[in-house]
């Protein structure tokens, strides 16, 4: 059985940082790539950081120069590290694990960007 569980998120000030992890299991890890998105209220849900199972990474415009997506084959885990979050960044951030067109989801988790 495939799960991806995501952990923490939370409450941060503009200007804060926060480092997501997401835990796998029930999958080759190393040859899945790996993402994160994020909904908003009233969203759709969009692409924030992915990487690929060769280390390739690609990003949102918006979110450039602010996060960081890595990954630890040894471990398991994808981490998103959100620095200089703003308002705008709040949302239900998801882990994903894709390979050949097939895709895993995790349940999220909730960051919130406020004073």
């Amino acid at each position: 059985q495939v799960q991806l569980v995501e952990s923490g998120g939370g409450l941060v000030q503009p200007g804060g940082s926060l480092r997501l992890s997401c835990a796998a299991s029930g999958i080759v890890f190393s040859i899945y790539d790996m993402g994160w998105y994020r909904q908003a209220p009233g969203k759709q849900r969009e692409l924030v950081a992915r990487i690929t199972s060769r280390g390739k990474t690609n990003y949102a415009d918006s979110v450039k120069g602010r996060f960081t997506i890595s990954r630890d084959n040894a471990k398991n885990t994808v981490n998103l590290q959100m620095d200089s979050l703003e308002p705008e960044d709040t949302a239900v951030y998801y882990c994903s694990a894709s390979e050949d067109g097939m895709y895993y989801w995790g349940k999220g988790t909730l960051v919130t960007v406020s004073s």
